[in-house]
């Protein structure tokens, strides 16, 4: 076999391949000398089909096949000799394919680029700390109450927080417009659902009274025919409810489980709980600080084979978590939707990559089964969970995953400068701002 190998441009690489042609024309031989003892032809006995006869009917498409077996494992012959990998399938360009002579091909590929690590030493990173305080408790617990809380009917005005029950006709110029109109709608007073001023209207209201407002649509209003548009709502109360928060006593206390009314381990329960989410939050976060520290660490050449192949992926996902089980063809949806997600992704993974090989990082499997039980310990029967992931390839893979991201996080703050910055419970299960888009080149 010849090999003469090119670099074309920065990852592209022109690999020009011979196979000689005693190896196709044999292998093509062989076929053809087999396929005429067991093919069936009209006229001709099985095994007595003469060879010419079964070249003529055959041969074509037997060479076609041979052809494309010895292009394919020459290919993967010739990067191995010559030391490169691809990052993504080749293309192919016949140069020569006759009968006699040697088969000679162009295969047209992208490699892998070479990733040079920044000095670890340099990065500089903002680790979140927090903890759950009695305040924040007791904050959870008050939410927990409001979440099962009841509407009861009062006779009295209409106050900011209150439930009413509305019926309204809208009017432009003295004409209803569409979607100006509803009858028994249930609107909460403070929401912000309706328009400005409309809420504000409705405030200090009694059951059975009218009141026309004058209002104005937002200029930004999703409906473009009414934005600043000057209209007229008239408004009748039919029912003014205020929120009834439950006791917090045994009854309450059974709806989490606790059964016998020991408020002291429902306090505990909830904080668990809590300290539970806090803790995945501030895992989060400081992954994000970090990968994000070393995608601006890096500078990476992208193979647009593996971004096209990311695209795909982010493509799939977005359809599965937002597709809702409908048909839906995702071809419909443009590359450049997924771009620079995809961009990133790659990018992250090379690095990611290098730096598990130079550090020699492995698997830490007793943080994996440590992680599997952080999960199962949100569900009413853990055991169960715990099977799940061990006994399902897909699931356990993502735990291991994310366990990996987690060690290289722990190795780069290991060798970084990390500061501390103290935050709120509340303020530390809130995302951080997305970084800037990752430029590559």
């Amino acid at each position: 076999m010849q090999v003469s190998l090119e670099t074309t441009a920065e990852l592209e690489r022109r690999l020009t391949i011979g196979v000689p042609a005693a190896e196709i024309d044999g292998a093509v031989g062989e076929r053809l000398e087999k396929a005429a003892r067991t093919v069936r032809l009209n006229g001709f006995r099985q095994g007595r089909v003469p060879l010419r006869v079964v070249r003529q009917r055959f041969g074509a498409s037997i060479r076609q096949e041979v052809v494309g077996e010895a292009m394919s494992r020459s290919f993967y012959d010739a990067v191995t000799r010559e030391g490169v990998r691809p990052a993504g399938p080749p293309r192919i360009d016949p140069v020569r394919d006759q009968p006699g002579e040697d088969l000679q091909y162009i295969a047209i590929f992208e490699v892998y680029p070479q990733v040079t690590l920044a000095e670890l030493s340099d990065f500089t990173v903002t680790r979140p700390v927090a903890e759950v305080s009695d305040a924040d408790l007791d904050a959870m617990i008050e939410r927990l109450r409001q979440q099962r809380a009841t509407w009861e009917v009062v006779e009295r005005a209409a106050m900011t927080g209150d439930q009413v029950s509305v019926t309204y006709q809208g009017r432009r110029n003295g004409e209803l417009f569409p979607g100006g109109s509803a009858e028994d709608a249930l609107l909460v007073l403070g929401s912000g659902r309706m328009i400005p001023g409309f809420e504000d209207s409705v405030i200090g209201m009694r059951a059975g009274e009218t009141r026309t407002a004058s209002l104005r649509f937002p200029e930004d209003y999703n409906e473009e025919s009414l934005r600043n548009a000057e209209v007229d709502f008239e408004i009748r109360v039919t029912a003014v409810r205020e929120r009834k928060l439950p006791a917090l006593d045994a009854e309450f206390l059974k709806q989490f489980g606790i059964d016998d009314g020991d408020m002291d381990r429902f306090r505990a329960e909830v904080r668990k709980n809590m300290e539970r989410e806090l803790t995945v939050a501030l895992r989060s976060k400081v992954k994000n600080r970090v990968l994000n520290e070393l995608l601006a660490r890096h500078e990476v050449a992208l193979p647009q084979a593996l971004v096209a192949n990311e695209i795909g992926i982010v493509r799939q996902q977005m359809v599965a978590q937002f597709g809702g089980g409908a048909q839906f063809d995702a071809a419909m949806l443009p590359d450049e939707l997924f771009t620079e997600q995809a961009r990133r992704r790659v990018k992250l993974g090379l690095i990611v990559a290098e730096l598990i090989k130079a550090a020699q990082i492995r698997l830490d499997e007793e943080r994996t089964r440590a992680r599997i039980a952080e999960i199962a310990a949100g569900y009413e029967q853990p055991d169960e969970v715990v099977r799940y992931y061990l006994s399902n390839e897909d699931a356990l893979n993502g735990v291991q995953g994310s366990v990996m991201e987690d060690q290289v996080v722990d190795h780069i703050l290991a060798k970084a400068r990390v500061t501390d910055e103290t935050l709120s419970y509340t303020a530390a299960l809130q995302p951080d701002s997305a970084p800037e888009d990752v430029q590559a080149d």
